[in-house]
């Protein structure tokens, strides 16, 4: 298992310790949101260079110094050859699944060559990276840049159906209005049914609505279409949380057999025991 599996298994776990109990933003307070002024404070903090430097400090030091010759060599380059130093960082920071940079990194290379898919790079990024984090300034303003990046994306290609359901899902999250968010993926799935990223984003926030029912449905989509550990997961959630103990077994145990990962199997063998008494 590579290390983005596991930070994906153990981000899963983590996240439904805290998943039901916080509220989406804007749900609940409609009066904050992206549009916080603290929060608009905040992000002057927050450059390429900055979050670069941070994040240097968690990873393996040779790859740091790597990554410090590549951003001196980008500093120093202009056009096609910027724009291949710059693919080269974001393949470092990929590699060691430190996404916060490379989202600052996709931006830089759209300002450099305004291309869609640097946009929506841009704005996978900074989601990846947000939805990682803890509710914290950082998680904030990429939220924030998540967005921009989306419009940005959307403005260059409406029609994209993975633009839009990024853009959702940050408006969901990080803006004043919520419910325009839902909207947009729903239109996502209007149009495209089996959309598993739409989908299984649709599925999160019904769990965290506490909507079981529709969160079910929209799990058992995406294990039909693209079977994974952490839908699995989630469907067996949403089993537990409306009673039906037998079929979240079956989800949790699938859930397992998918993961092949220890920290998950316990944890899942743990809910298990307890849904067998």
């Amino acid at each position: 298992m590579n290390t983005k599996q596991i930070i994906v298994v153990v981000v899963v776990v983590a996240l439904m310790g805290g998943l039901l109990a916080r509220p989406i933003k804007g749900l609940v307070d409609e009066n904050k949101g992206a549009n916080d002024p603290a929060g608009e404070a905040a992000s002057s903090a927050f450059t390429l260079q900055s979050v670069s430097e941070i994040t240097k400090q968690s990873i393996n030091t040779s790859i740091a110094q790597e990554i410090t010759t590549l951003e001196e060599k980008a500093k120093q380059a202009n056009g096609d050859e910027k724009l291949a130093l710059l693919e080269q960082l974001a393949q470092k920071w990929d590699d060691v699944a430190k996404f916060a940079p490379q989202g600052f990194i996709y931006e830089e290379m759209a300002k450099t060559s305004p291309k869609f898919e640097y946009w929506l790079k841009a704005g996978d990024a900074y989601r990846t990276a947000y939805t990682n984090l803890q509710d914290t300034a950082m998680s904030a303003e990429l939220n924030r840049l998540a967005i921009r990046s989306y419009e940005k994306a959307t403005e260059l290609d409406e029609n994209n159906l993975d633009a839009k359901t990024g853009l959702g899902a940050a408006m969901v999250t990080g803006s004043g209005n919520p419910m325009a968010g839902i909207a947009l993926l729903q239109e996502v799935v209007a149009k495209d049914p089996k959309n598993i990223h739409a989908n299984k984003t649709l599925g999160l926030f019904s769990l965290q609505s506490r909507q079981f029912d529709k969160a079910i449905e929209r799990f058992k989509t995406v294990v039909e279409l693209s079977p994974d550990a952490e839908s699995y997961f989630y469907l067996a959630t949403g089993y537990e949380n409306i009673g039906l103990k037998n079929e979240a077994i079956a989800a949790f145990q699938k859930s397992k057999e998918l993961a092949s990962d220890p920290t998950l199997s316990q944890f899942i063998d743990r809910r298990v025991e307890e849904l067998s008494k």
